[in-house]
């Protein structure tokens, strides 16, 4: 079927962002190969093949989403916003009834037929779809925008504070990280950030004392002083710091990393899944996954820049600070130079909820592209 959208003079698929979408899906693809060789040999007896079903079952999920969510217009999402907000804050209460731990964290339940699910991958989603409205409230009016910035303060707390409850203070980060970005193009007074960075700072014993567990205490001062306790505390990035390194230039082969595949390395399947790439493609397979990673986000800096719309600005700069932040911190906690927090990498790391939830960021930033005010590579007939 071809579609096109004739009441507002748009031909889809000449606007359809084929860059954006085909990079992500050989990084997809590559993700699934990288998958197939670390769930090979998993500790506890885990079902390796199974989490290679998934993935690739929500790879294709995600994919058909991703178009069918470009299709619809964003401006729609804006009337929505406040429902889309109302339904993320309902699942996160959910979860806080219903909810199971994994790793230390409750923010996982189980749903029928789905089964395993995470909703704040979902309610990301949500948080950028409601404050873009904020922010563009922000950016275009004058009057009562104090009143719009508070009003944004608030919203924007109530998810994180959810979180953190549960606590999974990496998955709390990454909100943090996308309002900011959010803020910074915005260009609300430094003021209220300075507030904000304040609170954050007065509340941080509170949370130091009462809210993280001792296992995220124990990754902070870890990151803080690598030379304390590495042979437990610090084990995880030791050992993910070594099967990179030994990758050397080409790496060891596929399925032949030494760390990798004797269970050296622990949870290489999702949170040190880079590690895999570094050990078995070595730094070449590492710096592709890279350029590719970097090429993604200058293409969705692209969109956003040329979005037809305030709105529609805001909307893919969320999505761009979401997968920045998800990008660098694995990466870069993978290489000791970022804390552990638990953050997957996009595409690559094993879960289903968070693949899926990738999907639809995309294809929320396709809905910007397709209608964007002028054409980025492509020429319209």
């Amino acid at each position: 079927m071809y579609f096109v959208e004739k009441t507002r003079g748009i031909n889809f698929w000449k606007r359809f962002d084929y860059l954006l979408f085909f990079s992500v899906l050989i990084l997809s693809v590559f993700g699934l190969v990288v998958l197939y060789s670390a769930t090979r040999e998993l500790p506890g007896g885990a079902n390796g093949d199974r989490m290679f079903k998934v993935q690739l079952f929500s790879m294709i999920v995600g994919a058909v989403l991703s178009v069918v969510i470009s299709l619809l217009d964003y401006k729609d999402f804006k009337t929505l916003g406040f429902l889309f907000y109302l339904f993320g804050i309902g699942l996160l209460i959910l979860v806080e009834f219903r909810g199971y731990s994994v790793a230390g964290s409750k923010s996982w339940i189980r749903l029928p037929v789905i089964g395993q699910f995470q909703p704040s991958e979902l309610v990301k989603l949500c948080f950028i779809v409601f404050l873009s409205v904020f922010f563009e409230r922000i950016k275009e009016e004058s009057r009562d925008r104090n009143i719009n910035i508070i009003k944004l303060l608030v919203y924007a707390a109530i998810p994180i504070l959810l979180i953190l409850k549960q606590p999974d203070a990496g998955t709390a980060m990454v909100f943090m990280f996308i309002f900011a970005v959010m803020v910074f193009i915005c260009g609300i007074p430094y003021k209220y950030i300075f507030m904000s960075l304040g609170a954050f700072v007065a509340s941080f014993p509170f949370l130091w004392l009462f809210v993280f567990k001792e296992h995220q205490k124990d990754r902070i001062i870890a990151f803080i002083n690598p030379a304390w306790d590495p042979g437990n505390k610090g084990y995880n990035v030791n050992q993910a710091k070594m099967a990179i390194g030994s990758g050397q230039l080409f790496g060891q082969g596929f399925q032949n990393g030494i760390q990798t595949q004797s269970k050296g390395v622990p949870v290489k399947e999702s949170d040190f899944i880079f590690s895999v790439i570094g050990e078995e493609f070595g730094f070449i397979g590492s710096v592709a996954v890279v350029l590719l990673a970097l090429f993604i986000l200058i293409r969705l800096v692209t969109i956003a820049r040329n979005a037809s719309d305030t709105y529609g600005a805001f909307l893919v700069t969320g999505v761009t600070g979401l997968f920045a932040f998800h990008f660098f911190e694995n990466i870069g906690m993978n290489l000791g130079l970022l804390p552990v927090t638990g953050v997957p990498l996009p595409f690559v790391s094993q879960g289903g909820s968070a693949v899926i939830t990738y999907y639809m960021a995309l294809g929320i930033a396709h809905s910007v592209a397709i209608r964007r005010k002028k054409v980025i590579f492509n020429s319209d007939e």
